[in-house]
């Protein structure tokens, strides 16, 4: 892919890095010009000391057969700017970071791909870590439901119990699903079934409609979110 990256910050920086791994040809403009510098002499790209707002910046990034654009810029404002300009110089798909929520409206507007803020976002997670220990990793989905994964503890009453006697038991209702389990030696993950046995040390993927309450995560024997 030809990847346009506007701003070599925090989030820019990270960004060109597993672009450039991931074999793209990536151009990366950014106006502060010892960031841009920075970004030079560490990856393998094209960087552009310059204001991406300008139209004729993006051109010369070659907008014209850009497959995607990623704004990371820290100023609603620019990234905003930097959109409506890849609108219009027709960029297939269109990505930025939005840092205040209440912006939003305004990127779905344009029609926009967007990611809220990261540092909010980690600031989310770190907390989660210490109010659900239990959680491995989560995502959430809308503004209850999450995807989660746990590990299944010893003394859990799921240990030992099929799927479906899991269902018929009530330990899991209707509004919470197994999805994927994660079992040591296997490479793969296995895909359960009714009749899965689920066992000790499994590392499971959970969606709960409810998210990841105490109340779903003592099946798995994880009492210490209470």
């Amino acid at each position: 892919m030809y990847i346009i990256v506007v701003g070599a910050g925090n989030i820019g920086t990270p960004l060109i890095e597993i672009a450039t791994e991931g074999g793209n040809e990536v151009v990366v403009v950014e106006r502060d010009e010892a960031k841009a510098e920075a970004a030079a002499a560490t990856f393998d790209c094209l960087v552009l000391n310059d204001d991406a707002t300008v139209k004729q910046t993006l051109e010369e990034a070659g907008a014209d057969r850009a497959d995607a654009i990623i704004t990371t810029t820290d100023k609603d404002a620019t990234n905003i700017m930097v959109c409506l300009l890849a609108k219009e110089l027709e960029i297939p798909d269109i990505v930025s970071v939005v840092h205040n929520p209440e912006h939003m409206s305004l990127y779905r507007q344009i029609g926009v791909n967007t990611m809220e803020n990261p540092q909010r976002l980690i600031a989310e997670y770190l907390y989660r870590a210490v109010k659900r220990p239990s959680i491995v990793d989560y995502m959430r989905i809308g503004d209850r439901a999450e995807v989660f994964e746990i590990r299944v503890d010893e003394e859990a009453p799921i240990v030992g119990r099929t799927i479906q006697e899991t269902a018929q038991d009530g330990l899991l209702d209707d509004d919470t699903l197994i999805v994927a389990i994660e079992r040591e030696p296997n490479d793969d993950p296995v895909t359960p079934r009714g009749n899965t046995t689920v066992g000790a040390g499994d590392l499971l993927t959970v969606y709960s409609a409810k998210g990841a309450t105490p109340e779903v995560t003592d099946v798995f024997g994880h009492y210490e979110d209470h």
